[in-house]
């Protein structure tokens, strides 16, 4: 494990897992939040954001937790050895996103940019799950898992395999 991809719709536990990881296995973390936003919550340019992933997606190892673009998600699947997809039920997605928003009207939430409304952040966590049945989905599924059948894939499906994986994956460096 040296390129990780961490990935899954909203509220499934991504920058808080990443955050673990990379403290357990000593492996740099990036969190695509950081990249595809300015600190004030508006999107960077897509060209600055290409130049940003590029450089990490070469450089020997990584953590990148996230989405954003369709065609850089798809790069960072081929570039990363590890594959992680944090496909945590509907119901306790949509917990995780109102108990961050709970939490990020007293402490901004883990991996959030820096001048970013918590409360419009929620509401397109909400809307985003909404439509998320139409991409993290069974085919979606079966895809990462014959596409990249090459790499190490994780689907992890409840909080319980969040931590033993990250107990596990601690306990091998």
């Amino acid at each position: 494990m040296k390129k990780i991809a961490v990935f899954g719709k909203p509220g499934s536990g991504k920058s808080t897992f990443s955050k673990i990881l990379s403290a357990s296995t000593g492996i740099a973390l990036y969190q695509l939040d950081s990249i595809v936003y300015k600190s004030n919550g508006e999107f960077v340019d897509r060209e600055t954001f290409d130049e940003k992933h590029k450089k990490i997606l070469s450089s020997d190892n990584w953590i990148l937790d996230g989405l954003g673009p369709i065609s850089a998600f798809t790069e960072r699947l081929k570039a990363a050895d590890t594959l992680i997809y944090l496909n945590l039920p509907y119901p306790v997605s949509y917990w995780l996103v109102t108990k961050r928003l709970l939490k990020g009207l007293f402490v901004k939430p883990e991996g959030w940019p820096d001048e970013s409304s918590v409360i419009k952040g929620t509401i397109a966590s909400y809307k985003a799950l909404k439509m998320s049945p139409k991409f993290w989905n069974n085919d979606f599924e079966h895809r990462l898992k014959t596409e990249y059948s090459d790499k190490s894939v994780h689907i992890i499906r409840s909080i319980k395999e969040l931590d033993s994986f990250i107990e596990e994956a601690g306990s091998k460096c």
